[in-house]
């Protein structure tokens, strides 16, 4: 959600997609030296979680510029890797995505590069009003 909304802030925002999603590879093979991976065993591990990244943040983004249908077979597939029971599980994950990206989208986007701080949502709350800014005193209050 975080990288959708960044490359909306231009140039500068696709370059910190690229930052972010660089550093977390490096510390995947920093954690799996430590973890005692072999080089050969590690660099065929990381070829097949970088196909794998790459195809869910695929569907991702097509869930989140598309229908709430796309949304919901983006996270089945990815999230809760095609084993969900309760279909009120994957409603509940598109309905959070939603909102969240709504909220994610009122934030000013000179703070979010500069800061890189994101304020999640609740997963579930109680008498959940449409999306409020994120200036709003009750999300101030909260500490959300």
């Amino acid at each position: 959600m975080c990288l959708v909304r960044m490359r909306q802030e231009g140039r500068a925002g696709k370059y910190l997609c690229r930052y972010v999603v660089h550093s977390m590879w490096e510390d995947v093979e920093q954690r799996g030296k430590i973890m005692g991976i072999e080089s050969v065993a590690l660099k065929a591990s990381m070829k097949v979680m970088t196909e794998n990244f790459y195809a869910a943040i695929f569907g991702f983004d097509e869930g989140v510029l598309s229908d709430d249908r796309v949304l919901a077979a983006a996270l089945w597939r990815n999230l809760f890797n095609r084993q969900c029971e309760d279909p009120r599980q994957l409603e509940l994950a598109v309905e959070y995505v939603r909102k969240q990206m709504q909220y994610i989208d009122l934030l000013d986007g000179e703070d979010l590069l500069l800061t890189g701080e994101v304020k999640w949502r609740p997963l579930v709350e109680e008498n959940a009003q449409s999306i409020l800014k994120p200036t709003s005193p009750q999300y101030n209050d909260a500490g959300l």
